[in-house]
């Protein structure tokens, strides 16, 4: 497994939170291999090569698999997150392949996953993957996890406890995408948050600031947030879930 925390990069493609997931492909690609050596750029560029020539399964793992449990080894722990985003995109792995990586990565692995749904998966069906991260206490999956597929697909109910589990994990509400939108007018998520600040103060436990700053967004009188920008591996702007 890499380890993420080894390094703490400054950049537009850093390895943190959700920034991978926001990051245009294209910008990902360039950021990598101007920071890459020589040695790991030519690995790099071979990988993408093998998985764009095999993207299916061959055999019992296929070659870009292979590539991806490699990636941390080949390119460093800074760039791993990023390159295997890549190798995912090159191999045009669908949400069975995406779901088969998930399931026998490592936590390294699962989480450049999640990072790649918004990249790779235009419709809703790999929310099982999402709602599997939420369920977890770690944090760089969590983070992972509440990043732009989230927000375009999440239902309600479901968002909200997101939002919930990153005030209860201490991830950084900012790590949520699309949060000022989706928290705009959201009476229930703010009555949650109400609740949630009552058993702090009530157990003698401080309340979180980011707790604050949502409660803040969910004001109906506060003036409405621009549409999100942010769209889907097809250009076409995500739905969200509805509640029932």
């Amino acid at each position: 497994m890499t380890n993420s925390h080894a390094h703490q990069a400054t950049s537009p493609a850093d390895t943190q939170g959700t920034t991978l997931a926001r990051t245009p492909l294209h910008d990902l690609h360039s950021h990598v291999s101007e920071r890459l050596g020589d040695a790991a750029r030519t690995w790099l560029d071979q990988a993408l090569d093998e998985a764009a020539a095999h993207p299916g399964a061959h055999g019992p793992i296929s070659v870009w698999e292979l590539r991806l449990a490699e990636a941390g080894r080949r390119c460093g722990p800074e760039h791993a997150d990023a390159v295997r985003i890549l190798i995912l995109h090159a191999a045009r792995a669908d949400t069975a392949a995406l779901t088969r990586v998930y399931a026998q990565g490592t936590a390294a692995e699962r989480r450049a996953v999640l990072h790649a749904l918004p990249h790779l998966v235009s419709g809703p069906e790999a929310l099982p993957l999402v709602e599997d991260a939420l369920r977890t206490n770690d944090t760089w999956l969590l983070s992972a996890a509440v990043g732009p597929y989230a927000a375009r697909h999440l239902a309600p109910h479901h968002w909200r406890h997101a939002v919930l589990k990153c005030l209860f994990t201490g991830v950084p509400v900012a790590e949520v995408a699309d949060l000022d939108r989706r928290a705009h007018a959201d009476a229930e998520l703010a009555r949650m948050l109400g609740d949630y600040a009552a058993e702090r103060a009530a157990a003698g436990r401080p309340v979180p600031e980011d707790l604050h700053r949502v409660l803040t967004l969910t004001d109906p009188t506060a003036t409405p947030p621009a549409p999100a920008a942010d769209h889907g591996p097809n250009g076409a702007e995500g739905t969200h879930g509805k509640e029932s």
